[in-house]
């Protein structure tokens, strides 16, 4: 075989294990996240980007600097949030308002579970969930289109 017929042949492999992820890895987290920062830098927004596995436990917290301390905990708990109920947080912030199904779930999970935008589910591209990204530091709708962002890059690259 010629170094061209390798080189075909690694890069066809570890597109079909990327096509066949089922849980989010570091190297994964590690490229989204630095995506979303730039996003976010390019926004003005001092971000804490936090990247959770299937199972909801963190793969990555990453912050930018001079972000508030409490986005650490909160970018996390959108992560948690969105691949715990496989949904975006702003999704949930509708289900979550008095007289909605859903009223006063954020009591429950021991106070993780989060009803405001800035969390996403992230699906392979089968369409499970993998993992899930939460962004905290800016605004709610900021926080939103990063996860967003966030969300589609990770899914068009995976």
């Amino acid at each position: 075989m010629n170094p061209v017929d390798i080189t075909s042949i690694v890069t066809a492999l570890v597109h079909d294990l990327k096509d066949d992820m089922d849980d989010m890895t570091l190297a994964a987290a590690l490229s989204l996240a630095e995506k979303v920062k730039e996003k976010a830098a390019e926004m003005g927004v001092k971000a804490v980007v936090a990247v959770a596995n299937r199972g909801g436990n963190p793969v990555l917290v990453q912050c930018m600097d001079d972000s508030y301390i409490a986005s650490f905990d909160i970018a996390l708990n959108k992560a948690y949030t969105s691949v715990a109920l496989k949904m975006p947080t702003c999704q949930l912030s509708n289900l979550a308002k008095p007289g909605s199904p859903l009223y006063g779930i954020q009591h429950t999970n021991a106070g993780k579970i989060v009803i405001f935008g800035g969390g996403e589910p992230l699906l392979n591209k089968q369409g499970k969930v993998i993992g899930a990204l939460g962004v905290s530091g800016g605004s709610e709708s900021e926080d939103t289109a990063l996860a967003a962002y966030g969300k589609e890059i990770f899914e068009k690259g995976n």
